[in-house]
């Protein structure tokens, strides 16, 4: 154990005390939150689940959601209306400073991928583009040698 570290009080209260002496309260707006116009929507569908991600146009989150984080398990995170109900809790998470011009980016082979699209569309986003980034195999490795019996 090392040695204990010994505060002052009046250090730390001097710092966040007003003009008039009295302690200054943060409250939720002395946080800057600004409205984002334009964003890309980036949906991955897979066998197994499927997750949404918002960011601005120079990628930073701004929110997510996955079927699994909804609370659909085992075989039914992975339908189109559990990707229905993931856009619907993320128009809900950026409806106040969230994009409302969206590019789309999909990638997975997943069930939930074209209802997800509608749902964007149907929730009030405007969709300036469609774009599928599933990775696609080119001839991959060797393949193993044959089994001789």
């Amino acid at each position: 154990m090392g040695k204990k570290k010994v505060t002052t009080q009046s250090g730390d209260v001097a710092k966040k005390e007003g003009a008039t002496g009295a302690p200054v309260a943060r409250t939720a707006s002395a946080k800057k939150s600004h409205r984002v116009q334009e964003g890309k929507v980036y949906i991955n569908a897979t066998y197994n689940n499927t997750v949404v991600t918002v960011t601005d146009i120079k990628g930073n989150v701004l929110a997510w959601a996955s079927a699994g984080s909804l609370g659909f398990a085992g075989p039914k995170k992975s339908t189109p209306f559990a990707s229905t109900k993931v856009i619907a809790a993320i128009t809900e998470k950026v409806q106040a400073t969230g994009p409302k011009d969206v590019s789309i980016i999909v990638k997975g082979i997943g069930s939930g991928r074209d209802s997800a699209i509608r749902s964007l569309i149907n929730n009030g986003f405007n969709v300036l583009s469609i774009k599928d980034a599933t990775p696609i195999p080119h001839n991959g490795p060797r393949p193993t040698k044959v089994r001789r019996v």
